[in-house]
């Protein structure tokens, strides 16, 4: 039984938040959401530029920003662009990746280095950029990145993007210390299953059938579940919380 949809309670608020891959149905969408309800004030962006304005028209209140994370360009403008639109920015979440199912077998050079490139690299250069933000405002602020159990199990034809999102993880762990001296704060949640559309359309309902047997509810996660966890991590209840990776599963071994 999918449980009650809460209320917000100003987690958030008078907070700039910067979501990225924030278009569609997804995580990025719902974390974007939740800000809003918690009291922020959002900058959403993602590469896709038709799905990010429909986004924006059915958020309402939230400012938009193309952006595509391969891009260091587009990576700066995106910050510069929030920092211009609301004064300066206290939040980034990184959320953009990319996945697919492929044997390492059959994997191309092209393959691997893509879902990479977005994955991991595209959240160092956001990291990167909103960093210096942080550091030229003063210090202070946080960064909550999107990673994976798939970084910690192994599952096949998923090498790439289980690679990507270990990667994630100790970016996560090694750039919070980096930042520690100047206030910031770097964590990341790790979902197993969360059901949305897109990941209906490019998984098997036969994989997607066992992953939600693996779940000890029955079920896979709400987006708006993982995005929850992620405001937590962005709010100041998290004061204490640098470094870590925290597992939104419910997936027994």
């Amino acid at each position: 039984m999918i449980p009650q949809y809460p209320p917000g309670h100003d987690l958030l608020a008078g907070k700039v938040v910067v979501v990225t891959a924030a278009a569609g149905t997804g995580i990025g969408s719902a974390v974007a959401k939740r800000c809003l309800e918690e009291g922020a004030k959002v900058v959403i962006s993602d590469w896709h530029e038709r799905r990010l304005k429909e986004k924006a028209a059915e958020l309402g209140d939230v400012h938009a920003i193309p952006c595509d994370v391969t891009r260091e360009d587009q990576v700066q403008a995106l910050i510069d662009g929030a920092v211009d639109h609301f004064g300066r920015i206290d939040v980034m979440v990184n959320n953009a990746g990319l996945g697919g199912t492929k044997s390492v077998l059959e994997m191309t050079d092209d393959e691997w280095s893509r879902v990479l490139d977005i994955t991991l690299t595209g959240t160092f250069r956001c990291t990167r950029a909103a960093l210096k933000q942080f550091v030229a405002q003063g210090g202070g602020g946080a960064i909550v990145n999107n990673a994976s159990v798939i970084g910690w199990r192994a599952q096949a034809g998923q090498a790439h993007y289980a690679a990507a999102k270990a990667g994630v993880m100790a970016l996560t762990r090694c750039s919070a210390l980096d930042a520690a001296e100047h206030g910031i704060r770097i964590n990341a949640v790790a979902p197993s299953l969360a059901m949305h559309p897109f990941l209906a359309k490019v998984t098997s309902d036969e994989l997607l059938a066992d992953l939600t047997k693996q779940e000890a509810f029955g079920r896979a996660a709400e987006p708006w579940e993982v995005a929850n966890v992620m405001v937590f991590l962005a709010s100041d209840y998290a004061s204490y919380l640098t470094g870590e990776v925290v597992s939104v599963s419910s997936q027994h071994p």
